[in-house]
């Protein structure tokens, strides 16, 4: 992959750029080439909800690949479509992501140029993508990453604390046993961390936090770059009784812990470590 600055061009010029083996016919006017484009499969970041977060060059390697493969077609021809971009779709999903990733590299073996994208924000983030990354550099293929938002940073940026580690746990488990227990770790470690967490859960989440540890202070972040957003700071026991008293709570949720150095947690529960009753894991997990 070759990275230009600014290139000045005169009529009746040709630049060659000899690494790249790319010859750039000359135009009259100045412009920006931020990515030469070969054969090889590009990760690609897009927006978690405000479509004007898209970068030039997600844009600029949409165009000119050759097909795009996606967590979700439906969802990102509607992202292709908003820029005017036509291009031909694969699907490749988590629960078919290994079998997926072979056509995809079936496509590189054939010459073409292959972007993925998942619904939003960063691929192999609490996201597909990670396995075909992973299979294509093992089939011989350069796998290339185009940045973009995620929420994640989008929430580290403005939690106000941090310190020199930070910990990204993703989704926890919908079982209340196995999340209190993990909890109890990540925040007995004294470092902060991100959870991410979906409508249905977010309540209990935030009750099994203030279990552990009611001063703790959260940063809970909702709804990120959309229309939405909201973002709410405060001890944990404060945002518990907040969301706890709210009629519905939609949207998607980014919720940081501050880290304690000094942290000395409440007794653990004699339950903490027992599931209760049933649950199907296939049920209630949307995210």
């Amino acid at each position: 992959m070759m990275q230009c600055n600014e290139l000045i061009r005169q009529p009746n010029d040709i630049k060659t750029d000899f690494s790249a083996q790319v010859e750039i016919p000359l135009a009259q006017t100045t412009f920006k080439v931020y990515t030469v484009m070969v054969s090889e499969l590009y990760i690609v970041g897009t927006p978690i909800g405000n479509l004007g977060d898209i970068t030039l060059r997600a844009l600029e390697t949409f165009k000119a690949v050759d097909v795009v493969a996606a967590e979700d077609t439906r969802h990102t021809l509607e992202l292709l479509t908003h820029f005017e971009i036509r291009k031909p779709m694969v699907s490749c999903r988590s629960q078919n992501e290994r079998f997926a990733a072979e056509k995809i590299i079936s496509l590189l073996d054939e010459g073409k140029k292959v972007a993925y994208a998942s619904d939003a924000g960063e691929p192999g983030i609490s996201d597909p993508g990670a396995i075909l990354a992973g299979q294509a550099r093992a089939a011989g293929h350069t796998v290339i990453p185009i940045p973009g938002p995620s929420a994640f940073a989008t929430l580290v940026s403005v939690a106000g604390a941090g310190g020199k580690t930070l910990i990204f746990e993703g989704f926890l488990s919908p079982k209340p046993g196995r999340r209190r227990s993990r909890l109890r770790e990540l925040m007995a470690t004294g470092d902060a961390v991100v959870v991410y967490e979906s409508p249905f859960r977010v309540v209990k989440l935030l009750t099994d936090i203030a279990g552990i540890d009611p001063d703790r202070r959260i940063v809970v972040g909702r709804e990120l770059t959309k229309l939405h957003e909201e973002i709410n700071d405060g001890k944990a026991s404060e945002i518990l009784a907040d969301y706890s008293s709210r009629s519905k709570v939609l949207g998607e949720f980014a919720i940081f812990i501050s880290g304690n150095k000094n942290v000395k947690l409440l007794k653990e529960d004699s339950d903490n470590n027992k599931e209760e009753g049933y649950y199907d894991d296939r049920q209630d997990f949307r995210d």
